[in-house]
């Protein structure tokens, strides 16, 4: 089977793509993981010049889309260059090229398309109009979790026969290590040791965090709480309540930025691994959490329960409820989750091999299904 990946967000203009591997790491890693499960994966990515390589046994075609004005433009394009040689499937990154895709289809009307969300918003409503039409063109639509697609269906912009699977946005390559080891390099202490990575901001929810830590901290004052964060809206507020607390004062470390391989220590070093998120299209410091074998406490939203195997590993509580955040952390620190375990359901379902062998499997029935309508 021949499998296209397309990514029309274009590269970072000045970068060559030794460069660009580093900073999108996941630009080889969906391709790759896909190619291990069996298909034959080009990538098309657009840039401000024209190159075409092959890298780790995937064909890489860097695409200069800056004269393309328009979504029409990009997708006649696009299609051009597909027709030399049709995939079986093409796979597109982002709900945001609805309207290329449909350029696509207009086309090569045997090509089934699948858009997968990456943390993509509802159009507004005056482009649903024309949105409800554009994904008509296509064939199916990839969440983390089946009902993230829930407020797209609830806006009337996919047709009833739209396909919806459910496989995570991506995977990690980090590893559980020694605990031990971990600790000492980074200073970790505290039975149990938690860790939060996340923005602080309203979505993130440190506020409910840090109450629901309090209140299991006066049951277990040897548990402690180490906070990595970029963005910083609510630091003034994380600041004032942990001075303002004494079950916090002394238990709570605000660490901040760190480079990525100290995350992966602080991951390896932790115990438990918290989470107060609203809302997410994924979880990557979760994925990165139970690759490393931390037991996740994290509120019960669509991904996180998808992640989690619906609760199999680690915890899910209420969004926005300290109380029952408290009774998590008291659940995993009287019956902890073993490391192996969690890292054994992060192999099996969520690794990056396992992700090649969904895509693979979806690939496959998509194929399958125009072939048959044909």
């Amino acid at each position: 089977m021949r499998v296209t990946q397309l990514n029309l967000h274009p590269a970072p203009a000045g970068i060559s793509p030794a460069e660009l591997f580093i900073q999108w790491p996941s630009l080889a890693d969906i391709p790759e993981a896909v190619a291990a499960g069996g298909p034959q994966v080009t990538v098309l990515q657009a840039a401000d010049h024209e190159k075409r390589f092959i890298r780790n046994g995937i064909d890489y075609h860097f695409i200069d889309l800056r004269e393309c004005a328009s979504a029409r433009a990009r997708g006649r394009r696009v299609a051009d260059l597909l027709r030399g040689r049709l995939p079986d499937v093409l796979h597109i990154h982002s709900l945001a090229c609805a309207e290329e895709a449909h350029a696509m289809a207009q086309l090569l009307p045997s090509l089934p398309i699948v858009l997968q969300d990456h943390a993509d918003r509802v159009p507004s409503w005056w482009r649903r109009t024309p949105w409800r039409r554009w994904m008509r063109s296509v064939d199916a639509v990839a969440f983390t979790a089946a009902p993230l697609a829930h407020r797209y269906e609830v806006a009337g912009l996919f047709p009833s026969t739209m396909r919806v699977l459910s496989i995570p946005e991506s995977s990690c390559r980090f590893t559980p290590g020694s605990r031990e080891a971990a600790r000492a390099l980074v200073g970790v202490t505290g039975s149990p040791a938690v860790v939060w990575v996340g923005h602080l901001n309203a979505n993130k929810d440190p506020l409910t965090v840090l109450e629901g830590f309090a209140r299991f901290a006066v049951d277990v004052p040897k548990a402690r709480l180490y906070c990595v964060f970029g963005s910083t809206p609510l630091l003034q507020a994380v600041r004032g309540r942990i001075a303002a607390d004494e079950r916090l004062r002394d238990r709570v470390q605000l660490i901040g930025k760190v480079p990525h391989e100290q995350v992966e220590a602080l991951m390896r070093a932790a115990d438990v691994y918290i989470s107060g998120s609203h809302a997410e299209s994924c979880g990557f410091a979760l994925l990165e959490a139970m690759a490393c074998g931390a037991t996740p406490v994290v509120t019960d939203i669509p991904s996180f329960r998808e992640l989690t195997g619906n609760g199999a590993v680690g915890r899910l509580y209420p969004v926005g409820d300290a109380v029952r955040c408290a009774d998590a952390l008291f659940a995993v620190s009287r019956h902890p989750t073993p490391r192996e375990l969690v890292r054994e359901h992060f192999q099996a379902r969520l690794s990056f091999p396992a992700l090649g062998r969904r895509w693979a499997s979806a690939y496959a029935e998509l194929d399958t299904a125009r072939r048959l309508r044909a």
